[in-house]
């Protein structure tokens, strides 16, 4: 039987720590103790020791732990315990894990969290949990639970906390999802201004026997469709709003980042791209839109987000990344334009249509591309674009 991973820093929080391990024993599973503290000597004895986990990415840490230079100690462990866990699920020798933390042994717990796959037990209780934990989850499916009061000692709160925390880590690794009569996942990004086209691509292809997830394409969005790509999850990419990138260019708020869109080429996917919504930028209240942009186009989506046009030049600059980052896969790839909009709004007599700038995001597109490049003269949210984005992913699909 695999065990459950206890992962902390046992120097500080032991007691803590072997606590919530007694308590997963009680309910008969094998625990593996993890020490990642770079203080004094661990007060439990661990099933893996610190210099074992610095190891585990090559690290030396006797020379760290001389400096006594506390941040770069845990980012020693920061970067050494993911390592360690991944290793450990690689070969199946645990099933879940669980740390308690406050700053940094929460940083420490959850970047080694991060590593592993979605789906994998993962618990965090952390002093932290009851604020912004975007950067601890990030686009992992780690449960977060408050501890409410400091992890310092074992109290009549705390002991509540702990063991309610060692059921739910036991309770998720029992539970057994049972995927054997699963289809095929394709995942989709989708926005407000092409969720008719979304809609109607979904249930083509759940009539064609594929599952479709689809992926709101706000930062986290696309941050969280990269990682299901990465992960081996996934038969098909219908990536046909790419607007994020649009935000990474020119400073909007719903960026992904600049490795939006390499996940396919990581993991070796068929894709559909398409530059759905590259026409816009996303801003928060109207008042919040920088003053370089005023002059363009707007338009208020809602109170909270105002939408600014992209120009002519950032249309062309963004037309020569989506096609990189088509060329780069080396999977069966086709890039789908609707030459009349690339959203509702960008349609004719709508806000931001503006051939100009069009004309240069499809310009670079062609000039740049090394895959199947299909114009259609119709709107992103047409029915017969739908069905021509859906043919060609089955058709990429069937080739791989």
């Amino acid at each position: 039987m695999s065990a459950i991973a206890v992962l902390g820093t046992l120097d500080s929080k032991g007691a803590e720590h072997a606590f919530v391990a007694e308590q997963i024993r009680l309910r008969g599973h094998e625990v593996l103790l993890i020490d990642v503290g770079t203080g004094g000597d661990p007060t439990v004895d661990p099933g893996v020791n610190r210099f074992e986990v610095a190891t585990s990415a090559s690290v030396d840490l006797q020379p760290v732990l001389d400096r006594k230079d506390r941040g770069e100690c845990v980012a020693t462990m920061t970067r050494s315990a993911p390592v360690l866990l991944a290793q450990l699920v690689a070969e199946k020798r645990i099933s879940g894990v669980i740390s308690l933390g406050g700053g940094g042994g929460t940083a420490i717990a959850t970047a080694a969290m991060r590593a592993l796959p979605t789906g994998f037990p993962k618990v965090m209780v952390s002093t932290l949990a009851s604020g912004n934990i975007s950067h601890y989850v990030g686009t992992r499916d780690i449960v977060m639970i408050p501890s409410v009061v400091d992890i310092s000692g074992l109290n009549r709160v705390s002991r509540t906390i702990f063991t309610q925390a060692a059921g739910a880590i036991c309770g998720m690794v029992e539970s057994k999802v049972n995927v054997s009569n699963s289809r095929p996942t394709v995942v989709a990004s989708m926005f407000g201004n092409t969720t008719d086209l979304v809609s109607m691509a979904r249930e083509q292809l759940e009539a064609a026997g594929y599952e479709v997830l689809v992926f709101h394409a706000t930062g986290m969005g696309g941050r969280t469709m990269e990682s299901l790509i990465e992960s081996g999850m996934v038969a098909g990419i219908l990536d046909v709003t790419t607007t994020e990138w649009a935000d990474e260019l020119a400073g909007g708020v719903l960026t992904a980042g600049p490795n939006r869109l390499d996940a396919m080429t990581q993991a070796g996917v068929p894709a559909v791209l398409a530059p759905g919504c590259l026409d816009m930028i996303n801003f928060g209240e109207r008042d919040k839109v920088p003053s370089r942009f005023r002059h363009r186009a707007i338009y208020e989506h809602n109170p909270q987000v105002t939408l600014v046009r992209t120009s002519p030049e950032e249309c062309r600059q963004l037309g020569k990344i989506l096609a990189e980052k088509a060329n780069a896969n080396k999977a069966p790839t086709s890039i789908l334009i609707p030459t009349q909009a690339v959203s509702v709004i960008g349609a004719p007599g709508g806000v931001f249509h503006s051939p100009e700038a069009d004309a240069e995001l499809f310009k670079a597109i062609r000039a740049e591309s090394e895959v199947e490049v299909l114009e259609l003269p119709v709107e992103i949210n047409s029915e017969e674009f739908a069905t021509a984005c859906v043919k060609t992913l089955l058709s990429l699909m069937s080739r791989q």
